[in-house]
């Protein structure tokens, strides 16, 4: 495990957070995604629900929780935890220790029965994940963006949802997803940071006392493969009882969060979709009145650019007209150097965002450790600051088209 200590007395709390990631399979993303929400319900010292919180309360109400998300072609679990510095109250036990060995004990020694997870804790987690999965489904938006990804990335692990598949959950039971757990903990990478007003050298032997883990050195991520869009893109209309369309376009851009080039895709992306200035809300929603939101998003760590548009759905070939245009403006060079000014000073105010909350600039730390990148909030700052038209547009002519996906209702289906 490597630990990353961000020294600051910024805050009045210490923020921690545990990064675990594995490459996605089809094999380990279901129980890897159910891994944590039974983690959560109890360790070795507290192996019941209620005592597992109380103890969180005894430390000052410490908010203990965790995420579940992809990165280029991993799956990361992330646990977090925050709890306020001994400074600003008078607490009788050194509570940065106790926090670590609290996180160090929720990943590494969780309550058993019998040496597997206890039965029903698992049962009662798979029917929150089965849950978890049908909200997706529940939600047409997210289901249309993650379908669009899926069938880009059909031959990818990305094409994976990070929470798993509902249809592999049956197959689970407390003895598998523990031997899973095992070999999670033995193959994954490992980060812990800390942030707050501490140093390396204190947290360096708290979390070699918490954190029961395999022997052997770190690992490291390894940088996502870019795979150039389809030389035509594909089509895929879906058919769910739908009241409006649901327009999504994958692209792949050939550029990811380590490349020098990124600073650009981020000034493409904001002029193309990101704000309400953008290319897309203007043009599709605004002037020719074609949608009811459209925006674009990218995934600098799998080189991804996303499009999302709600549409009626007699209005697709006009919609998608429109927006192809955009993407040809981009590459032409077309954009105002007004809307290249207000998408920097967007990009500047968020990457200064990034300062006042202690686990986003965790999460920006963390950016550069997936990446193999090297940037302070600062420098990447300067970088946008810099982009210039010229290099925006030769990002764009990297850009293409791999998938339209479209979700419709069943009118005349078959």
């Amino acid at each position: 495990m490597r630990i990353n200590v961000l020294p600051t007395k910024r805050f009045k709390t210490f923020a921690l957070s545990l990064f675990v990631g594995i490459p996605l399979t089809e094999s380990r993303v279901t129980p890897v995604a159910l891994t944590p929400f039974v983690l959560r319900r109890g360790t070795s010292s507290y192996p019941e629900t209620i005592s597992f919180r109380e103890r969180l309360d005894d430390l000052y109400g410490a908010g203990f929780g965790f995420d579940l998300y992809k990165r280029g072609d991993y799956q990361i679990v992330q646990l977090r935890l925050d709890v306020i510095n001994d400074r600003f109250v008078s607490s009788q036990q050194p509570l940065l220790r106790e926090a670590v060995a609290f996180l160090g004990e929720a990943l590494t020694s969780p309550a058993l029965e019998n040496g597997r997870f206890r039965t029903r804790y698992v049962e009662a987690e798979k029917t929150t994940v089965a849950k978890r999965i049908e909200a997706i489904v529940n939600d047409k938006i997210r289901y249309a963006a993650e379908r669009c990804v899926e069938e880009m990335c059909k031959d990818e692990p990305y094409r994976l949802l990070a929470i798993g598949r509902k249809e592999d959950l049956a197959s689970v039971d407390a003895d598998s997803l523990y031997r899973d757990y095992q070999d999670w903990l033995s193959n994954a990478v490992i980060d812990l940071y800390v942030s707050g007003d501490t140093s390396l050298q204190e947290v360096l032997p708290l979390a070699e006392s918490a954190f029961k883990l395999p022997a052997g050195s770190p690992q490291s991520y390894s940088p996502p493969e870019l795979k150039a869009p389809r030389q035509e893109p594909q089509t895929i209309v879906e058919r769910l009882d739908v009241a409006q369309g649901k327009l999504n376009l994958g692209l792949r851009t050939g550029i990811s969060y380590g490349d020098s080039r990124y600073p650009s895709l981020l000034v493409y992306n904001g002029v193309l979709g990101a704000f309400p200035h953008s290319k897309l809300f203007v043009n599709v929603r605004e002037k020719a009145s074609l949608a009811y939101y459209a925006s674009s998003r990218l995934d600098g760590h799998k080189g991804l650019l996303t499009i999302q548009s709600g549409i009626e759905i007699d209005n697709y070939e006009k919609a998608l007209g429109i927006i192809r245009e955009q993407l040809e403006a981009m590459k032409q060079g077309q954009f105002a150097a007004e809307d290249i000014e207000r998408t920097k000073a967007m990009l500047s105010n968020q990457l200064r965002e990034i300062q006042d909350s202690a686990y986003e600039r965790i999460s920006f730390d963390f950016n550069n450790v997936l990446s193999g990148a090297e940037r302070t909030g600062e420098s990447l700052l300067a970088d946008v600051q810099a982009v210039t038209p010229d290099a925006i547009a030769e990002a764009a002519r990297g850009i293409g088209l791999d998938t339209v996906y479209f979700l419709r209702d069943r009118k005349g289906e078959g």
